[in-house]
Parts: C-alpha cells; structure tokens; sequence
C-alpha cells in the first residue's frame, strides 16, 4: 500500500470523543482530524507523537484530514487507521506473501455469512477447495514487550470467533488473520487482562479448527506492506 498523495506530519495535541483529534502542524496551523480507530489505542495516541496522516478531496467530508500512523516518541511506527488491515492483508494474498493463504483464484470482500447478521472481510474460493473464511484484526497495542488483542472488551470480537466456529463446524476453512500494525511487536497473545471472554472463546474455537496467522508489517510513511510471520501465543 503505498499512500498518494504523501501524508503530512503533525504533532498530536489530544485524541477524544473517539473518532476526533487535535493536532499542530511544523507551520503552527491547528485543526482536527478524523481518526477510524474504535479501539482504546492504548500507547498509540500520547500527546506529543507525531501523527502522519492523509488528505481527502471529499467535499463532503467534514474532516478532511484522516489519521493514518504514529510515530511515537520511543520510536515505533504504528498504523491506527484500522480500515487499512483488510486492503494490506487482501494485497498481501494477492501478491502470494502469505504462504497460508496461497492457491486460490478467488477473493471477495465484505460477503454476508453466518447466524449472527455478520460480513467476513475476505472471503477465498478455488474449483475443488472449500471456501476460506478471514477475519482480520488489527494489533496496535504493545505492552509487557509484546503485542496483545484485544485493546478493549469486543462484544463483536466475541461474536466473530463464533461464527467462524460455526464456518468450521459446516466444514469450511475459517481463519483469524492478525495483521500487526506497530513496528515495537513481535509477538502476539490474547489479551486475557482486558477481555477473558474474547482469549477463553479464542482458545476453544482454536481448538474446534479455527486457524490463527498472524503477520507484521513494515510502516512508513510512504506505505505499509505485511512482511514476516510473527509467532501466536496461546497464553
């Protein structure tokens, strides 16, 4: 994913009410940017990073700036726009960089499935194969020097694991995809200290079938790509 136009840095004032934040640019021009992250983005929104992000030329936008990476002030380079996880991971497959996910002749995105009014963000297919199901996470947050999932408590992550489940249990492939988005992780592990729910439901459909890749990604702020596979922890 290369991003064209270039983004633009400015420092970070504050983030809140979510999906807004305020920033300074080099010039001294403040404004407020749009930030598509519904996570805590615990470490990845300290006042004082410095904030890359990308422009629109929507006139209907009413922020027409949009949060795309942080660069911390210890170094690490962190993609919190999460709308970007399923465009790297579909390219990623596309371009036969995950090895597990190769052999296919087909990718949808968005496609309606299972009991719980659901959508799968990728969906493979291939004459003489069962269908691959993936739902793909994005990972941001670093503590105890390795990545955790989730950042907060996921009612609709829990959901998600349980339709996979039943995509295995009707004897297709189901695949939960972490795309690990901060350049300070080399690991990942469910976050039983935020969410026991979600890491016991992970556990279990693991066992029932569900498959588990995880992936890193190089970041900058010319573009982000996934590169090597990152080891899974159970816990």
């Amino acid at each position: 994913m290369i991003f064209d136009p270039p983004l633009k840095p400015a420092t970070l004032i504050k983030r809140y009410k979510r999906f807004l934040a305020d920033v300074i640019t080099p010039e001294g021009e403040t404004f407020t940017l749009h930030c598509a992250n519904t996570g805590a983005m615990t470490g990845c929104a300290t006042p004082g990073d410095t904030v890359w992000y990308s422009t629109s030329d929507n006139a209907k936008r009413k922020y027409a700036h949009s949060w795309e990476l942080t660069h911390t002030l210890a170094g690490d380079w962190i993609c919190v726009n999460t709308l970007r996880a399923n465009t790297l991971v579909r390219e990623a497959i596309e371009q036969n960089i995950i090895s597990e996910l190769s052999g296919y002749s087909k990718i949808t995105g968005e496609v309606k499935y299972g009991g719980e009014n659901s959508r799968i963000d990728l969906l493979l297919q291939a004459e003489n194969r069962v269908d691959c199901y993936i739902e793909v996470k994005s990972v941001t947050l670093l503590q105890h020097q390795q990545g955790y999932f989730p950042d907060a408590v996921t009612l609709r992550g829990q959901k998600h694991l349980r339709e996979l489940q039943n995509v295995v249990e009707q004897g297709q492939r189901a695949v939960l995809f972490f795309a690990v988005l901060h350049s300070g992780i080399d690991r990942v592990t469910p976050a039983n200290h935020i969410d026991e729910h979600y890491a016991v439901l992970l556990a279990q459909v693991q066992q029932l079938g569900v498959e588990v890749v995880c992936y890193g990604a190089k970041l900058s702020p010319d573009g982000i790509s996934l590169s090597a596979k990152l080891p899974f922890f159970v816990g």
